[in-house]
C-alpha cells in the first residue's frame, strides 16, 4: 500500500474531551483513546505544544505522501521521521496506516495463520479514578473474566452478569467505562459480586472468575495505601506495603480471584514478586510497566500478567516488542481500552493477529462494545 494522502483533525472520545483522528487516504480512519488512570512512566500523550500543534503538524508534512507499507516493521519508517507525535497522534496515524495497508482486515494483514481470538475482561463495577464520590469504593475496577470456548458465549456472560449486578446493587450510574458505580467498600461488593457469578455460572453452565484493577499507586501516599472505604465496618485503613500484599493474597483466596492488576504501587517490583509467589492468580502490571519493554524486563519475575496499552508507549513496533517479550517469556499479554475510548477497534484485530488471549475493553456502552463486535466478527471469518 502506498500512502496518498494523511490528515488529522480533533474529535470527542467517550468523556467527551479532545482527541486525534488520523485518515489515511481518504477513507481509511483512526482515532487515539485517553486514560484517565496514568502511570508514571507512560509517554507524554501530546507534545508539549498540545493537541493542535500534533494536528497542525501532520497535516503540514509533506514526507508521507509515496511511503510504502506492506508489514508492521515498515511502520519504523514513520516512527523515525516523525518523532515530535509520538503518543496518541502516533498510535491515531499507525491505526489508521494499518487499516489502509489491510483494507481494514488487520489480523489477517499481520498474520494469515491467526486461529484464536482473545477472551473479554469486562469492567462490571468501578470506582477508584473513575468516580468522584467520597463513598466510592477504593479499588477502581471489579471484572469479569470468562473462560469459554467461543467469544459469543463469553459476551454473553459479561452481559448477562452486567444487568444483573445493576439490577441488585440498584444503582442507576455508571462509570466513564460503561460500569456500575455503587457507594459501597471493596469488600461489600465483592460478597455481593461472587454471589452474583456463582449463580450465572450454575445456571448457564459458562465459567467466569472475578478480577480487579486495584490501581493501588492512586491511593499510594507516605509509604502507605490510605483507604477512604476499607470495608462495611472500617472506613479509613492504611496499611504498609507487607499489608497491602496479605490484604490481597487473602482477596484472591476468599473470592477465587482469577486477576488482580496493579496491587501495589508503580515502583514495588519486590512486592509484586512477593505477592504472586502467594498466589496461584493472574498478578497483572500495568502502571508498573507502562507497556514499556525496558520495564517489562525488570518485572520479569515479578508478574505473571501484563497490560498492553499502545498508546502508553506511543509505537506500534514497540508494543510489539513488548508483546514478544511477554509471550516468551510465560507473561499474560492484556491488550486494553482507556477509559476516554472512541469507536476504534483497532486493539481487537491486534490482539487476534499478535495471540494475545486476553483482551480488555468493558462490557458497557458503544464504544466497548465496538472492541467486542469486532473480535465476535474476526471470530466469525476465522472459524
Amino acid at each position: 500500500m502506498i500512502i496518498k494522502s494523511v490528515k488529522a483533525r480533533k474529535v470527542l472520545n467517550s468523556r467527551k474531551q479532545p482527541t486525534i483522528e488520523v485518515t489515511v487516504n481518504g477513507k481509511f480512519s483512526a482515532a487515539a483513546p485517553s486514560g484517565a488512570s496514568t502511570g508514571e512512566h507512560e509517554v507524554q500523550a501530546y507534545p508539549d505544544d498540545g493537541l493542535d500543534y500534533a494536528i497542525r503538524f501532520i497535516n503540514e508534512y509533506k514526507g508521507f505522501a509515496g511511503l510504502s507499507v506492506e508489514c508492521l516493521s515498515d511502520l519504523e519508517e514513520v516512527e523515525a521521521i516523525l518523532p515530535v507525535v509520538k503518543g496518541n497522534p502516533m498510535i491515531a496515524l499507525e491505526f489508521a496506516i494499518l487499516k489502509a495497508a489491510s483494507k481494514n482486515k488487520i489480523w489477517k494483514f499481520l498474520n494469515l495463520d491467526a486461529s484464536k481470538v482473545p477472551m473479554p475482561l469486562g469492567n462490571v463495577i468501578g470506582g477508584g479514578a473513575h468516580i468522584k464520590s467520597p463513598a466510592k469504593p477504593d479499588v477502581q475496577e471489579f471484572l469479569l473474566l470468562p473462560d469459554t470456548e467461543r467469544f459469543k458465549d463469553a459476551k454473553f456472560i459479561n452481559e448477562h452478569i452486567h444487568k444483573i449486578v445493576g439490577k441488585r446493587l440498584k444503582v442507576k450510574s455508571l462509570t466513564d467505562e460503561g460500569a456500575w458505580a455503587p457507594q459501597l467498600d471493596t469488600t461489600t461488593i465483592l460478597d455481593t459480586l461472587k454471589e452474583i457469578v456463582d449463580k450465572a455460572v450454575k445456571e448457564t453452565g459458562i465459567k467466569v472468575g472475578i478480577g480487579l484493577d486495584v490501581a493501588s499507586s492512586s491511593f499510594f501516599k507516605n509509604n502507605s495505601y490510605e483507604y477512604k472505604n476499607y470495608s462495611k465496618d472500617v472506613r479509613e485503613k492504611k496499611l504498609i506495603p507487607e499489608e497491602q500484599i496479605s490484604f490481597m493474597a487473602g482477596l484472591a483466596k476468599k473470592y477465587s480471584l482469577v486477576y488482580i492488576e496493579d496491587p501495589l504501587c508503580e515502583e514495588d517490583f519486590e512486592g509484586f514478586k512477593k505477592l504472586k509467589s502467594k498466589t496461584s492468580t493472574l498478578v497483572c502490571g500495568d502502571d508498573l510497566t507502562t507497556t514499556n519493554l525496558e520495564r517489562l524486563k525488570m518485572a520479569k519475575e515479578c508478574i505473571n500478567a501484563v497490560i498492553i496499552k499502545p498508546n502508553q508507549i506511543g509505537s506500534l513496533i514497540q508494543t510489539k516488542q513488548a508483546v514478544d517479550f511477554a509471550l516468551e517469556n510465560g507473561i499474560t499479554p492484556v491488550i486494553s481500552h482507556r477509559s476516554g475510548e472512541t469507536m476504534d477497534a483497532t486493539i481487537s484485530h491486534l490482539a487476534v493477529a499478535w495471540n494475545i488471549p486476553v483482551i480488555k475493553c468493558g462490557i458497557h456502552g458503544k464504544e466497548r462494545q465496538a472492541k467486542l463486535k469486532e473480535v465476535l466478527k474476526i471470530e466469525k471469518q476465522i472459524r
